[in-house]
């Protein structure tokens, strides 16, 4: 591999015997967007993080929520904070908190008062398909009580990590709009999960309408399809096009180890990613494998 720097700006650890994961210790869930999860239903921990991206010169890490048990939403970014004290990394964290409940904002505060939390993955309710959206219904990105508790972020200054299937980007970029103020960073490439030509008909719409968001940056990671294998071939064009709508100074790539695992090795993602940017300037490089992910989380280098 060559020397470019990495800040991943996406990965989970979790240890099942210290916290409860409902998706990795309960019955397996029938609809999880990657079919069958058994493969990682075991303690991803620090030791193995190193080892799996051994071949690559990762300098920092951001961790992001790993579905805890909501009643431990806190506790989970107090873990991953003693972590960091023993082993040097995760150098920031995404953490969850619900914005429409009774307890949101103290929620938001305990998780703002935690020196390495940068922001918030909180999930909408989403519909399963394109036909099935409830716009205000509880939990939606229309409803009033959640848009009170998103206004919250700004507040407290924590970012948050916007995860939606892509018939929700355009919704999405509403709400961005809406809060100029928040900086907003889209998971996984926003989902283009329909390769054919009306599925990324879609997800360029909604793509383009976020990317028009001067506050919204774009992470490239979870390449993965329901079905069929991660390639280089199938996701090339993916990422020099999400590259070219959000642009080079507002992406960052990273892993979503050990997640995408289920269809991919980390050197086959981020080798995948060094092959798809070889021709791009040094700068623009160093920007998308490390620069913009420290910038946007605020990694002391």
């Amino acid at each position: 591999m060559d020397d470019i720097a990495i800040v991943d700006a996406h990965h989970h650890l979790w240890d099942l015997q210290g916290l409860h994961y409902p998706f990795l210790s309960d019955e397996p869930k029938e609809d999880f967007f990657l079919g069958d999860n058994s493969p990682i239903r075991k303690n991803f921990l620090p030791a193995d993080y190193r080892r799996v991206s051994a071949k690559h010169n990762v300098i920092k890490t951001v961790h992001v929520e790993a579905e805890c048990h909501r009643g431990s939403q806190v506790a989970e970014s107090e873990w991953i904070s003693a972590i960091n004290a023993e082993h040097g990394f995760p150098n920031a964290i995404v953490a969850h908190a619900w914005f429409d409940e009774g307890n949101s904002e103290e929620i938001l505060a305990a998780q703002a008062a935690i020196p390495l939390v940068r922001g918030i993955r909180s999930k909408p309710v989403t519909a399963p398909d394109p036909g099935s959206k409830q716009p205000g219904a509880p939990r939606t990105m229309q409803n009033p009580k959640w848009l009170a508790g998103f206004a919250l972020l700004e507040k407290y200054d924590l970012s948050w990590d916007l995860r939606v299937p892509s018939w929700h980007l355009e919704e999405a970029a509403e709400v961005a709009k809406s809060f100029p103020g928040t900086r907003i960073v889209l998971n996984h490439t926003g989902f283009p999960w329909d390769r054919s030509e009306d599925g990324l008909s879609m997800w360029r719409r909604g793509m383009h309408a976020l990317a028009d968001a001067p506050n919204v940056h774009l992470k490239i990671s979870c390449l993965c399809l329901p079905d069929g294998p991660w390639t280089l071939e199938s996701n090339r064009p993916i990422v020099l096009e999400a590259i070219d709508m959000f642009g080079v100074d507002r992406c960052m790539f990273a892993s979503n180890y050990p997640v995408d695992g289920l269809r991919a090795s980390y050197d086959l993602i981020y080798g995948s990613f060094r092959t798809i940017t070889a021709h791009f300037p040094r700068e623009d490089r160093e920007k998308l494998f490390s620069r913009n992910a420290m910038a946007f989380y605020r990694i002391d280098p």
